[in-house]
């Protein structure tokens, strides 16, 4: 199984710019495709972005296409999320997650131990 930890999180004001990180060990990571999602206090997980295995093909939510780019480095086995243009409602904590079957574009594709622990941003006005 695959662990994780992201990294990135902290405050950030509203507009500007910021780069999570999520560091991969155990299996390989190549053989896993990755997600961002994130929670806010009282509301469901919800899905932010996905990358297929290679990196070739990626998807967003609606409510970060064009402000968030996933991306990932295989030789570094970590994956990113650039956010820009943050708004106060991009306030949670955000995780990545793997799935070695299909690219995640869901919560509930994602099993319990394939979750890290999570960053906070908090995005202020």
């Amino acid at each position: 199984q695959v662990q994780l930890v992201e990294s990135g999180g902290g405050l950030v004001q509203v507009g500007g710019s910021l780069r999570l990180d999520c560091a991969a060990s155990g299996r390989t990571f190549s053989s896993y495709a990755m997600g961002w999602f994130r929670q806010a206090p009282g509301k469901e997980r919800e899905f932010l972005a996905a990358i297929s295995w290679s990196g070739g093909t990626t998807y967003y939510a609606d409510s970060v296409k064009g402000r968030f780019t996933i991306s990932r480095d295989n030789a570094k086995n970590t994956v990113y999320l650039q956010m820009s243009s943050l708004k106060p409602e991009d306030t949670a904590v955000y995780y990545c997650a793997a799935n070695s079957r299909v690219v995640p574009r869901n919560p509930t594709m994602i099993a319990p131990g394939s979750w890290g622990q999570g960053t906070r941003v908090t995005v202020s006005s």
